[in-house]
């Protein structure tokens, strides 16, 4: 009994390793972004061989280290085309593309059309112009009652924007553990308004549905009466989704929004899931 018991917690101890060793990757990608990634360069930051390494955050991450830099790079590139007024050449270079050619070819492959189509006719487009009062919503949201949920999570503190990086620290500790074949409800808590917050104060935790899991802070989500509004796209392009929702939904609905943070639940997997296709449900809580 006392060898299956030392065994245990031996392999215990190698998970947590590994998902310490795997969150350092991570934190350098995001960090390094902007420069050449070198693979002998991201084995020495995981401690871990050179001829394996990679096969190991692959098997955990489920994506290899270049669909993850090509995901973040183009997902950072979205959000300057559709938030910012930089030219498209800028956005190319600032997201690591010195060949605009390649960057727009890239970028049609992923997000369906190139990039100055889709500045003027993306998804996020629609929200910009708000509905006349006194027609139906543009976009339908329901009022639902949310049980309470108890979540495991990671804090965030920056951009909303780099949650991501949370979030892939987040499946990296699961993955590690042997837990992401799982089906897991993903949730993102939002706690402060990037308008009126500093960018690198802002306050948000990832989060999965789950029991109680050693080294994750427990969550609490709050239920009641929330406005939900389905979103198809990119997450990178959702701040005119919200800006509609605050600015022409709420304030013709009829409803008041309650003391408790916006939510975010995401529906499927950016990993396997083209951005265009990704499905949001912002969840605003209401007053009961």
């Amino acid at each position: 009994m006392a060898r299956t018991a030392a065994s245990t917690s031996t392999s215990a101890s190698s998970r947590v390793d590994y998902a310490e060793r795997l969150r350092r990757v991570t934190a350098y990608i995001h960090d390094h972004l902007d420069d050449e990634l070198d693979l002998n360069r991201l084995a020495d930051v995981a401690c871990l061989s050179a001829y394996h390494w990679h096969r190991v955050y692959h098997a955990v991450h489920g994506e290899t280290i270049a669909a993850t830099v090509k995901r973040l790079r183009l997902q950072r590139a979205a959000s300057f085309i559709a938030e910012t007024g930089m030219t498209i050449g800028e956005a190319a270079r600032r997201s690591g593309y010195d060949n605009l050619q390649s960057f727009t070819r890239i970028f049609k492959s992923v997000y369906g059309m190139p990039p100055a189509r889709y500045r003027e006719h993306g998804g996020h487009v629609a929200f910009r112009a708000p509905a006349a009062p006194a027609a139906a919503p543009a976009h339908p949201v329901d009022i639902r009652t949310l049980a309470p949920l108890r979540a495991v999570g990671l804090e965030h503190r920056g951009p909303y924007l780099d949650i991501g990086r949370a979030f892939e620290t987040l499946y990296g500790r699961l993955g590690a553990r042997g837990l992401l074949d799982r089906p897991f409800r993903s949730i993102g808590i939002y706690r402060d308004d990037p308008a009126a917050v500093a960018a690198n104060a802002l306050r948000a935790s990832a989060c999965v549905v789950s029991p109680r899991l050693d080294e994750l802070a427990d969550v609490d989500i709050t239920g009641g009466p929330y406005a939900v509004l389905r979103y198809r796209g990119p997450y990178a392009t959702m701040a005119e989704v919200y800006r509609w929702m605050y600015g022409t939904w709420l304030v013709g609905s009829g409803h008041e929004a309650a003391d408790a943070p916006v939510i975010e639940e995401y529906l499927n997997d950016p990993r396997t899931t083209a951005p265009t296709d990704l499905l949001t449900e912002i969840c605003l809580p209401l007053r009961a």
